[in-house]
């Protein structure tokens, strides 16, 4: 679980964004929706840290942890896109009972010694 919080004391118009990145419901694409909600939401809060007046230096420190959230939300994001897809192939390609011959069994079984 990891919990990144930006204070904003500083900055007027700027809100505190709290990131939860731990899961909230056990379906994988809730998931990847709520993150990418929350990326957007950041991302808005980026271009309002640019628009806003302020000094340059603490602007300049908003933006780069807003930016860390980003990139850590990304990341957890890939990793959730990969589990799904994988999730998915595993679905797509159902494991079969092989039949036949070829399937080693104990009534298929040779013995063979030198």
């Amino acid at each position: 679980m990891a919990v990144i919080s930006m204070s904003s004391s500083s900055a007027p118009g700027i809100q505190t964004t709290t990131v939860n990145a731990s899961p909230q419901g056990n379906d994988t694409s809730s998931q990847i929706t709520r993150i990418t909600q929350q990326i957007t939401k950041l991302t808005q809060q980026l271009k309002t840290i640019a628009d806003s007046a302020g000094d340059a230096d603490e602007k300049q420190k908003q933006a780069e942890l807003i930016q860390e959230q980003i990139t850590m939300l990304e990341a957890q994001l890939a990793q959730l896109q990969r589990q799904q897809a994988e999730k998915e192939m595993a679905q797509q390609q159902p494991a079969t009972q092989v039949t036949g011959v070829n399937n080693p069994s104990d009534d298929h079984q040779i013995d063979i010694y030198v």
